[in-house]
């Protein structure tokens, strides 16, 4: 028998984060968030740079003409290494006190001609940072230091206020897109709403002349050609199966009648009556499908009390006139009593096509039909499942790897799942124990409390 379990779909968006950042709206916002935020941080950044960098250069200046100052006053007047700078501490070593560097200022002892950025440490213990121009020449050494721990206490306020900036712009940048995203998305949002209460009613809304001739006025009317397009296809489609149903019974009608009328003649022999019984049988399979096909077309739930092992054994009698000379066993076991809320077209159409498959792929043994307290299995001996038939058989049209020389055009299967999408049914299908296949169709809530 082949049939496949049906692939379960997913029923729930992912909520959570997920679905946040899949909204337009924040989208919106974060567009604006990452744009005023990069915008400022980079603002903030070449900010900083260009002022480290003039800071810089203007302090590097200053120490360069100095240091250069104090060389020439030290050739014209060696004999008084004192000179003037602007705010600069300065130092002159002579060629006699070249190793008083080396105890006083180890740090500078082993430098070159340049400017070095310094750290120390003052009396009360507190680190400071600085500037030191190097010049040594065969006479003198000269050394300047520039104190940048006002530098730098001006550079961690001026960065502090930069990135105060960035966050002040960056929730100025949230606001305004909130607000942005709230004024463009309440028209989606409208829309959407119309949208949702226009499908209560089997006539659709008009929802062009709610909005102005722009983007989403453009949208709400394609909306509303499609929704009148599905509206035409939705009622052709509704008239055809009422007509189909209405001009189809009629001739199952008579055909019924003739049927009844021969079989109660006493003259009608053995074999005759055995063809007018599989006509009688043809005749109700049919009536039960294009009841069952209404019920679908129609997404409507019919109602009944119908009893499960009457429907299986009227079907497994309809199969054993059919076997012919298959040695092939069909029985019903378990639990007697299950009632279900529904017509008996729509359960005998469900499991008539189950039932069906089993006794078409069994060859040999038997096929049993089990009731449980709210389901029925059928249970077959046929060549068990394969795994493309477990994939793909609940489609419509297709047809298992052993139906290559059966009848059908693989719809019965689709017609199942169907059913039990209207119905609340479940449908699932398992290998045998040993070979074969079970399928299981399980009522659930439809279920009649037994007597």
């Amino acid at each position: 028998m082949a049939v496949a379990e049906e692939p379960q779909r997913p029923t729930h968006r992912t909520p959570g984060r997920t679905r946040f950042r899949r909204q337009l709206r924040s989208r919106i916002i974060l567009a604006f968030v990452l744009l005023g935020f990069g915008l400022t941080a980079l603002f903030a950044w070449a900010t900083n740079w260009t002022r480290n960098r003039v800071e810089n250069q203007i302090i590097e200046d200053v120490m360069n003409r100095n240091i250069d100052v104090a060389a020439r006053q030290f050739e014209q007047n060696p004999d008084n290494p004192q000179f003037a700078v602007d705010q600069i501490r300065a130092y002159v070593y002579t060629s006699d006190k070249f190793d008083s560097v080396r105890v006083n200022w180890p740090e500078w002892y082993e430098l070159a001609d340049g400017i070095y950025g310094m750290t120390g440490v003052d009396p009360d213990g507190n680190s400071f940072s600085y500037k030191l121009a190097v010049r040594k020449t065969p006479k003198a050494w000269f050394f300047l230091a520039y104190d940048m721990s006002q530098a730098t206490r001006g550079e961690t306020q001026f960065q502090r206020a930069v990135w105060a900036s960035v966050f002040l712009f960056t929730v100025l940048s949230l606001l305004v897109g909130w607000w942005s995203a709230s004024r463009v998305m309440s028209p989606v949002s409208e829309l959407a709403n119309r949208l949702k209460l226009s499908g209560r009613s089997s006539e659709p809304e008009n929802l062009a002349s709610h909005f102005p001739d722009d983007e989403v006025g453009q949208l709400a009317e394609a909306l509303d050609d499609y929704a009148e397009r599905l509206t035409e296809v939705v009622q052709r489609d509704r008239e055809f199966n009422a007509d189909v149903s209405h001009e189809l019974r009629t001739p199952l009608a008579v055909v019924k009648g003739a049927v009844e009328l021969l079989l109660s003649r006493p003259d009608v022999d053995d074999k005759t009556r055995n063809r007018l019984l599989r006509i009688q049988r043809a005749e109700q399979q049919c009536t039960d499908l294009i009841s069952a096909l209404l019920l679908l077309s129609r997404n409507e739930r019919g109602h009944g009390a119908t009893d499960v092992a009457k429907v299986a054994e009227q079907l497994l009698d309809a199969h054993r006139a059919q076997l012919g000379g298959k040695p092939l066993e069909l029985r019903v076991e378990g639990e007697q009593g299950l009632m279900v809320d529904a017509p008996e077209a729509a359960v005998s159409v469900a499991l008539g096509n189950l039932i069906g498959n089993a006794v078409k792929y069994s060859n040999e043994g038997e096929v049993v039909v089990r009731l449980g307290s709210k389901s029925v299995a059928v249970i077959d001996s046929g060549p068990g499942l394969s795994a493309e038939d477990a994939a793909k058989l609940f489609e419509r049209g297709y047809r298992g790897t052993h139906a290559a020389h059966s009848q059908g055009g693989g719809i019965g299967l689709s017609i199942v799942r169907r059913l039990c999408a209207l119905y609340g049914w479940e449908v699932q299908v398992r290998p045998g124990e040993e070979r074969g296949v079970v399928a299981t169709l399980a009522f659930a809530e439809d279920v009649f409390p037994r007597v």
